[in-house]
């Protein structure tokens, strides 16, 4: 799929079928993830895949957004290998993720695989019900499958301002 067409058609998918993810799409998309560009290339992203029946249970103690996604991506990231920028005021984690988090949202759009960015969930009792070590905070879960008959985008989805409410040129 063109990359203007990955961009255009995914959606935040929030009702899944009960089809899973092939191994050939998953390792496709933890590869976009693997490739993503991080500060310093320190690579300080931890993912986990969620398949398991009992851990898919917590995911659902956590938030009620997994919407019966059989496959959740945690994406966390190590706290001790982060990069300080500049000033001591921002630290590369949360960022770096975050554009971990994307490369596989989008990868797995163009995969032809569902996904929802999900951060409704307080991250510190995620971090501890899921056994993740200490030095390791959660950024966001990203669910994975295929939309359920009838699913698709929300009404505002393509709601969008116009570039120039957003962008100036300096």
């Amino acid at each position: 799929m063109e990359f203007k067409e990955v961009v255009r058609n995914r959606y935040s998918c929030k009702k899944y079928s009960s089809r899973q993810v092939g191994e050939d799409k998953l390792t496709a998309i933890l590869e976009a993830g693997r490739l993503a560009p991080t500060a310093r290339n320190l690579q300080e992203q931890r993912i986990y895949v969620i398949r398991s029946e009992e851990k898919l249970a917590v995911i659902d103690r956590l938030t009620p957004c997994r919407y019966g996604a059989l496959t959740v991506i945690v994406v966390a990231y190590d706290k001790n290998t982060v990069f300080t920028y500049p000033g001591e005021k921002y630290r590369s984690g949360a960022e770096d993720a975050a554009i971990v988090a994307t490369h596989m949202m989008l990868a797995a759009a163009d995969e032809g695989v569902d996904s929802c960015w999900l951060n409704y969930f307080d991250p510190d009792k995620a971090a501890a019900e899921l056994g993740l070590p200490e030095n390791e905070e959660i950024l966001m879960l990203l669910d994975l499958g295929y939309a359920a008959e009838g699913a698709g985008p929300l009404p505002k989805h393509s709601d969008r301002k116009p570039l120039s409410e957003t962008v100036k040129y300096l």
